[in-house]
């Protein structure tokens, strides 16, 4: 009959057997050599003869993947670029036009769109204990879940997608650019940017279009997020202070609001 574990300590094996895929036995004994603490038993395993052997075997796996989709093996040894990441994408079953591919880009910790380092492919597929094909399908099913149910995970995915929507050199994403992947992030299976009596997201587009006609930079990307979110929460903006540290372009949004709705004027200040 297998010992009985407390909550916390289930916990802690699940974890330990997704970053080594060992099993709940393995996981069990190193955990309660280090005290349950699953940082020092995962280091501690893979530093031990057997871990670097499955650490060194898993590594090898990836890395084949990667050599796989390289576009110049000789020139260009340790990087797949456009053409090899359309290939990869197609193996694996995803459109590039849909939103889970932003999500492999972070966890791969992709430099730009549609290129991959062999560090970020190994490393980020490791970490995931994704050493096949059918097992990075698999994890990408569980990004989709995550856009959808981790707030969290949703915006490490929404963070990285600037870094990799700017032109190489750029410190600024191109409007046309930002709204495409706005309109991939702020709609399902992510967050649905839209509430009872206001369709932010369409609204937002139009501003951009007929009013704004710059390039967003980064705290204009990461702001817009935060705006989504509260006016999801209270479509009348009760929150909303004319004093707060809101980007220009978010405070002008806000009067083209009101005036679509026809209340300018009756806005509530904090």
């Amino acid at each position: 009959m297998p010992p009985a574990y407390t909550p916390t300590q289930k916990s802690a094996i699940a974890q330990f057997v997704s970053f080594t895929s060992t099993k709940d036995s393995v996981a069990a004994r190193h955990l309660k050599s280090h005290g349950w603490n699953v940082e020092q038993a995962v280091d501690a395993y893979f530093q031990s003869s057997n871990g670097s052997v499955g650490n060194s075997s898993q590594t090898t796996a990836i890395s084949k993947i990667f050599d796989r989709y390289r576009d110049s093996p000789i020139h260009n040894p340790d990087t797949i670029e456009v053409e090899g990441s359309m290939r990869y994408f197609a193996d694996l079953q995803v459109n590039l036009d849909d939103v889970v591919a932003l999500a492999i880009a972070e966890a791969l910790s992709a430099p730009t769109l549609g290129e991959f380092t062999r560090e970020g492919f190994v490393q980020g597929w490791k970490s995931l204990s994704a050493d096949t094909l059918s097992k990075q399908q698999a994890t990408i099913e569980r990004f989709r879940f995550s856009l959808t149910n981790d707030p969290d995970f949703f915006k490490r995915v929404y963070k990285h997608t600037f870094l990799i929507a700017r032109t190489p050199g750029q410190k600024a994403v191109a409007l046309d650019a930002a709204i495409e992947f706005w309109r991939l992030l702020l709609s399902p299976p992510c967050i649905s940017w839209n509430t009872a009596k206001t369709p932010w997201l369409d609204w937002w587009i139009e501003f951009l279009e007929s009013k704004w006609k710059k390039t967003v930079n980064k705290d204009m990307w990461d702001q817009t997020l935060v705006f989504s979110q509260r006016s999801l929460q209270d479509e009348t903006m009760s929150w909303w202070s004319e004093d707060g540290a809101w980007p220009g372009v978010l405070d002008d949004f806000v009067i083209y609001v009101n005036e679509k709705r026809g209340d300018e004027g009756k806005m509530e200040v904090e």
